[in-house]
């Protein structure tokens, strides 16, 4: 797998634990699952700005590996590989567009959610 790959996972992942203090209660409980340990999300809260700010540099780099080859040493590639097909570079490129996305609705969480509370 791609380091521009696992980038993209990590950010994901970062983008899960900011917003586990506030759209983590509201999932679950949609999905039928209720208790009152799901109180302990909020605890979390406080480690917020640090997962955001672990997303926006994992984007960032992953983001300048995929739309900046020239700059990371890749515009040299072999052909036959991955790099030097356009298809799979489109496909990196709208993948890290989609993760953009869902990491942005998962970090404004708190501000959506008031919408369906």
């Amino acid at each position: 797998m791609p380091k521009t790959s696992w980038s993209l996972i990590a950010g994901i992942v970062a983008a899960i634990g900011a917003s586990l203090c506030c759209a983590g209660p509201l999932i679950l409980l949609s999905v039928g699952i209720s208790g009152a340990w799901i109180a302990n999300l909020t605890e979390l809260e406080p480690y917020r700005p640090l997962f955001i700010a672990v997303v926006i540099a994992v984007f960032g780099w992953s983001g300048w590996r995929i739309f900046k080859p020239e700059l990371t040493g890749r515009d040299s590639c072999i052909t036959g590989e991955a790099c030097a097909d356009p298809t799979v570079q489109r496909n990196r490129k709208l993948l890290y567009c989609v993760a953009v996305l869902v990491a942005a609705i998962l970090i404004f969480s708190p501000y959506w959610i008031l919408f369906f509370a």
